[in-house]
C-alpha cells in the first residue's frame, strides 16, 4: 500500500519510512496529510511506535497537542528542550493550521458542510478557522448577520466556491460556533513559522522529532517547503474506486486478524462488505468486534458478521430508498420508523430521500433525450455495463443536469434508469419542490420532524396506496 511523498514523488512510502526508523534513520519532521482520516492516524500510530518503541518511555517522551490549542512559540521551546528520560522525544500537533491559507477555503467550506451533523465540535472548530483565514467576525454573522454577504461578496471572500446552498449550512454552523462560545483561532505570523523553520533545521537536540498532521495543505507556503526539505511528507488522499477500497481495507484487517490468530472467511468479508461498504473506519471498527466475539475460533464465518454486525443505518437507508421507488408505503413508512429509531438525523433522512429522487429525475431526462436507445428496462446488469454505461461515462447523451447522476457507481445509474419509469417527470420535479418546503420547515418551525417525512412518503406511494 504504497502512499508516495506528495512532494517529490521519489516514492517515499509507510513503508519505507518504518524501514528506516527500524535501521536508525530518524527525519526531525513528519507531516502527514490528506483526506483519509483512518490511513493517517494509522500512519501516526505506526511512526510514533517506532520513534519510541517502548510503551512506558512514551508516557514520558511523547507530547500531543491539537490544531486549535497550537501555539508555535510553546511549541518551539518544547523541541529544543531535551526529553524527560533518555531516548527520542516526540511532539505530535494534530489537525495543525500551520499549512492553512485562503488556498484551502473551499476545502474548509466542504468540510463544515460534511460535519455539521455527525461532528459539530469538529464542524465549529473549522468554522472558526475559516473565520480566521477570511478576516470574518462570528459577531457580524450573528442574528441573521450572514444575509449580508451577497453572491458577489461570497465570491471575492471564497473565490473557489460558488456559495450554493449557503443559506442552509451558513447560519447553522454561526448559531452552533456562538452556543459554543468558540474562540477565533489566531493566525500564525511569518516571525513565528520563521522560527520554527530554524528550529527544524538544526536547532533542536538529535533525538527530537515533530510530527504535524493536518487535511489540507497549502503546498506553495514556505513553511510547506521548509518541513519537505528536512523531514518527510506523506499523503493520504481518499481512496478511489470500490476495488480498490476494499483492496485497503483487506491489507489492513490482514495484519490485525493475523496478530490476533484469526481470518475471515470468504463469505464472511462479502456480508462485511455488504455491512460497511468496506469503509475503513467501519470495516476495521467490525473487525474489532468480530475478533472478540470469535473467541478461541480461528476462522470467523458469515453466521459471526451477521450476529456481531447486524443491521446496520447504511442497510435501512437502502431499505428506505428501495421501498420509495418501488412505491412500497408500508416498507417506506418502516423504514423510516427503523431509522428514526436508531437516531438517524431527520436532515440526513432528508438528503438521502433527496439525492435519490433528484438521481431518478436525471434518469428520466436523460431517457426522454432519446440517446439511450440500448438501454431497456429489462437488461440485466452486465449487459448494462457493456453496452450502456462506456458511452455515459463519455458523455454520450449526458447533458449538465444529469453529470451527477452519471458519475456515480455503474450500479446506481442502472438502478435509476431502470426505476425512473415509475415516475412521470412532473411528479420528480413536484416532489423535489416539496423536498425543498420540508428541508425549510424542518429547519425554521417546530413541526414534527416524523410526520413531515411520513407525509412525503405517503405523496409518492399514494399510486400504490390506494
Amino acid at each position: 500500500m504504497a502512499l508516495h511523498d506528495d512532494d517529490t514523488g521519489r516514492g517515499a512510502s509507510l513503508e519505507a519510512v518504518l524501514a528506516e526508523l527500524k535501521r536508525g534513520k530518524a527525519f526531525p519532521c513528519y507531516l502527514l496529510y490528506g483526506e483519509e482520516e483512518f490511513r493517517l492516524r494509522d500512519a501516526l500510530d505506526k511512526i510514533t511506535a517506532a520513534l519510541i518503541p517502548d510503551a512506558r518511555d512514551r508516557e514520558l517522551n511523547l507530547f500531543m497537542t491539537d490544531g486549535e490549542r497550537e501555539d508555535v512559540g510553546f511549541l518551539c521551546e518544547s523541541l529544543i528542550t531535551p526529553p524527560l528520560l533518555p531516548g527520542r522525544k516526540v511532539v505530535v500537533v494534530r489537525d495543525t493550521r500551520l499549512f492553512q491559507s485562503k488556498n484551502v477555503l473551499a476545502l474548509l467550506i466542504a468540510r463544515i458542510r460534511e460535519r455539521l451533523e455527525p461532528d459539530p465540535a469538529r464542524a465549529a472548530a473549522d468554522f472558526m478557522q475559516f473565520l480566521a483565514l477570511t478576516g470574518m467576525q462570528l459577531d457580524d454573522l450573528r442574528d441573521g448577520g450572514w444575509r449580508k454577504i451577497d453572491d458577489d461578496a461570497w465570491r471575492r471572500i471564497v473565490p473557489d466556491d460558488g456559495g450554493e446552498g449557503r443559506e442552509t449550512w451558513l447560519p447553522r454552523v454561526v448559531e452552533l460556533c456562538v452556543s459554543r462560545g468558540a474562540v477565533l483561532v489566531k493566525e500564525k505570523t511569518e516571525e513565528e513559522t520563521d522560527r520554527l523553520e530554524r528550529v527544524l533545521a538544526g536547532g533542536m537536540p538529535e533525538g527530537n522529532h515533530l510530527i504535524l498532521t493536518a487535511e489540507a495543505v497549502d503546498r506553495r507556503k514556505r513553511f510547506f517547503k521548509a518541513v519537505s526539505s528536512v523531514g518527510k511528507i506523506l499523503t493520504f488522499a481518499t481512496i478511489k474506486g470500490e476495488a480498490r477500497q476494499q483492496q485497503v481495507v483487506m491489507e489492513m484487517a490482514a495484519g490485525l486478524l493475523e496478530g490476533r490468530g484469526k481470518r475471515l472467511s470468504s463469505g464472511a468479508w462479502a456480508a462485511l462488505g455488504q455491512k460497511t461498504g468496506f469503509s475503513l473506519r467501519e470495516s476495521l471498527g467490525a473487525i474489532e468486534k468480530l475478533i472478540t466475539y470469535a473467541g478461541e475460533k480461528a476462522v470467523i464465518e458469515t453466521a459471526d458478521v451477521e450476529a456481531v454486525i447486524g443491521r446496520t443505518k447504511e442497510d435501512t437507508v437502502f431499505d428506505l430508498t428501495g421501498a420509495l421507488t418501488a412505491r412500497n408505503l408500508t416498507a417506506a413508512l418502516r423504514a423510516l420508523k427503523d431509522l428514526l429509531d436508531q437516531g438517524s438525523p431527520p436532515l440526513m433522512i432528508m438528503a438521502m430521500i433527496t439525492r435519490e429522487i433528484r438521481f431518478l429525475l436525471h434518469a428520466k431526462l436523460l431517457l426522454a433525450s432519446g440517446r439511450l436507445k440500448a438501454f431497456s428496462a429489462n437488461m440485466d446488469y452486465g449487459r448494462f455495463q457493456k453496452a450502456v454505461y462506456p458511452s455515459l461515462k463519455q458523455g454520450v447523451g449526458v447533458g449538465e443536469e444529469q453529470v451527477d447522476l452519471v458519475s456515480q457507481h455503474p450500479y446506481v445509474v442502472y438502478q435509476s434508469l431502470k426505476n425512473a419509469g415509475r415516475f412521470t417527470r412532473s411528479e420528480l420535479a413536484g416532489y423535489l419542490e416539496m423536498l425543498v418546503r420540508i428541508d425549510l420547515a424542518l429547519k425554521s418551525t417546530g413541526q414534527e420532524p416524523r410526520l413531515l417525512l411520513e407525509r412525503f412518503l405517503l405523496a409518492v406511494c399514494k399510486v400504490n396506496a390506494r
